[in-house]
């Protein structure tokens, strides 16, 4: 069986000229390799904040590294420059606003501020695309809530199963969905 690739973007003007040290792609990566079971590999990309930039690494990671799943960290506030939700509409077929929804509730319990956050999530294909803030324990706490429905929503759109690890977090399924 081979690796099942899974892109992560962080979304930085200061991490892609060298001037900041990416947190958030790390952090992205950290995460997946508990929750995640083998096989998948990590496809990592540093973009600045710019559209062209982001969606044509978005494009690039979907099309031709044909990932599962893209997970972008940064550009989801509501600053001139956070143009990561603007990307990812523009290279996705369909929204599924859910995923914002849900991981703003969650934020917004640990941070007021949260509300100003514009995660999005979307499909481009056979991948699932989700944004993400660029803080670190935002985005944990984000991947703890979405996550139990992204194996289930990659396999609804045709792309390979992911397996997560059930100590870690469990994925969901529908009975009729396992046999």
């Amino acid at each position: 069986m081979r690796d099942v690739p899974i892109g992560i973007i962080t979304v930085s003007d200061r991490a892609s000229r060298g001037e900041y040290v990416d947190r958030g792609g790390p952090a992205v990566e950290k995460w997946l390799r508990e929750a995640l079971s083998p096989p998948w590999r990590a496809v990592a990309r540093v973009v600045p904040d710019e559209i062209p930039a982001i969606r044509g690494v978005l494009e690039e990671l979907c099309d031709r590294e044909e990932c599962a799943l893209v997970i972008t960290t940064g550009g989801t506030g509501p600053a001139p420059r956070d143009v990561t939700p603007e990307a990812t509409e523009l290279s996705c077929a369909r929204m599924l606003p859910g995923f914002g929804e849900l991981m703003r509730a969650v934020s917004l319990e640990s941070v007021p501020t949260a509300i100003l956050s514009r995660q999005t999530a979307g499909i481009r294909g056979r991948t699932l695309v989700i944004n993400l803030p660029g803080n670190p324990s935002a985005i944990a706490d984000c991947l703890r809530a979405v996550f139990p429905a992204v194996p289930y929503a990659i396999e609804l759109i045709g792309g390979p199963q992911l397996r997560t690890d059930p100590a870690v977090i469990e994925a969901f399924r529908p009975r009729s969905a396992s046999g």
